[in-house]
């Protein structure tokens, strides 16, 4: 079995509108064999650096560069340990260079990794950069920001809907990988994966523009490579100030589904590094055994036995205490890492959200015709009417989806010409 076609997945990273360089980085890598499958699943990273000069660029690379290497390299480690290890190590390679150069000082990163094992999907996490699933008409976020924002309201500080909240600035963030050489990493999961489920992972060029709300339709409704590049082109119209960086991955058959899965559960704990064992136990154990071995030569066969037997007993204390074998936490019965899913938005497509999306259609007509950009109209106006003749039937996913490849086909048309970034955004 080809595990990697089990899943549908796209990575796209986009400079934005406003910015001259992109300082996200991303990694992806699809289990192409079963062996790797049952052992390290499907690894997806987001990665959004931050720093002067050419510092943020540089952070997000190391990142996305060693912790996929380095997780894969821990094969003695539990998935979700390894990941820990694997960013805990990465931390303090960042963290030495930004210490050896003034160009790199305190430079950091975001960091989201999802995993997707035969026993579910697991999260590492530092930083604002997002991970979604879209599952039956819901979207959840699994990941928790670490956000000025969004620690005050945790604690209780900044109730929802107040002023306070208002004039909270939703980027300053208060965990990053990096700029300290200790790193407190969120682990979430496992949670079951279906099929049909969606993932998405993204910096926050997406989620600062595009609301919860439209994502989730948008990624049930297109193909995981459309689905990312109408999100960006949706950021971008809407200003595109960031960064834009997004992962999809879409389950397309049962065989990756956690319910298909005969693998046993994730424990977490039960490997520790080997440790010095006394001496004196090594020897009690030898002493032991060849007292064993005299008695039964003597003919007192039940003392040579009791003898032989507590010489085994400390000698396999020894061995455990040098092993550091320990039964650890499992996984399973829906026991799970974290405290997410964070929030759940209900967002099913229907006619209100084809509205929305026609409004961003015809504003971009409007444009182009005030821009005299050289369209291919009649392709786009096929777009156009095949979404709506979607939404008087009520077929919404269809109208999203005829509406979305009208929009990315505009974009598309719009970045043949060559035409200025600023000339392209849009009021929303």
């Amino acid at each position: 079995m080809n595990y990697s076609t089990c899943l549908q997945v796209a990575a796209i990273t986009d400079v934005g509108m406003r910015r001259t360089t992109n300082q996200d980085s991303h990694a992806l890598v699809v289990a192409d064999t079963a062996e790797l499958w049952q052992a390290r699943g499907h690894f997806l990273m987001v990665a959004d650096g931050m720093g002067a000069h050419a510092a943020g660029e540089l952070a997000s690379k190391l990142a996305a560069d060693g912790i996929p290497h380095l997780y894969h390299k821990h094969r003695d480690l539990s998935p979700p340990e390894a990941l820990e290890k694997a960013i805990r190590e990465t931390n303090s390679e960042v963290f030495r260079r930004g210490t050896a150069n003034p160009d790199f000082h305190n430079m950091g990163t975001t960091c989201s990794v999802l995993v997707l094992l035969p026993q579910g999907a697991v999260a590492a996490h530092i930083g604002d950069s997002r991970i979604y699933r879209w599952r039956g008409n819901q979207l959840h976020q699994l990941t928790f920001d670490h956000s000025l924002q969004w620690e005050l309201r945790a604690s209780g500080q900044l109730p929802p809907g107040s002023d306070i909240a208002a004039s909270v600035p939703k980027n300053v963030i208060t965990r990053s990988l990096g700029p300290n050489a200790n790193v407190q990493i969120d682990l979430e999961g496992p949670w079951p994966i279906e099929l049909g489920d969606v993932y998405l992972l993204c910096s926050d060029g997406l989620t600062g523009r595009v609301e919860d709300h439209e994502l989730g339709p948008i990624m049930g409704a297109l193909p995981a490579d459309e689905a990312a590049r109408v999100l960006v082109d949706l950021a971008n119209l809407r200003g595109g100030p960031d960064n834009c960086t997004i992962l999809i991955a879409k389950v397309v058959k049962p065989e990756m589904t956690t319910s298909a899965s005969q693998s046993p559960p994730l424990t977490v704990g039960a490997a520790r590094s080997k440790q010095g064992v006394h001496p004196g136990v090594w020897i009690a154990a030898g002493v032991l055994a060849l007292a064993a071995i005299v008695i039964l030569l003597m003919g007192y066969y039940i003392a040579a036995a009791v003898a032989g037997a507590v010489a085994l007993l400390t000698a396999g204390f020894g061995l455990l205490q040098h092993f550091g074998v320990s039964s650890g936490v499992t996984l399973e019965g829906g026991r799970h890492l974290g405290k997410g899913p964070y929030t759940t938005t209900t967002c099913s497509p229907g006619h209100e959200f084809l509205s929305k999306l026609g409004e961003v259609i015809e504003e971009l007509r409007e444009a182009a015709r005030d821009g005299n950009w050289n369209i291919d109209w009649r392709t786009f106006d096929e777009f156009c009417n095949r979404a709506q003749a979607a939404d008087e039937r009520k077929n919404y996913i269809e109208g999203v989806r005829e509406f979305c490849r009208g929009i990315s086909f505009m974009m598309q048309e719009l970045r043949s010409q060559g035409t200025k970034k600023s000339d392209s955004t849009i009021q929303y």
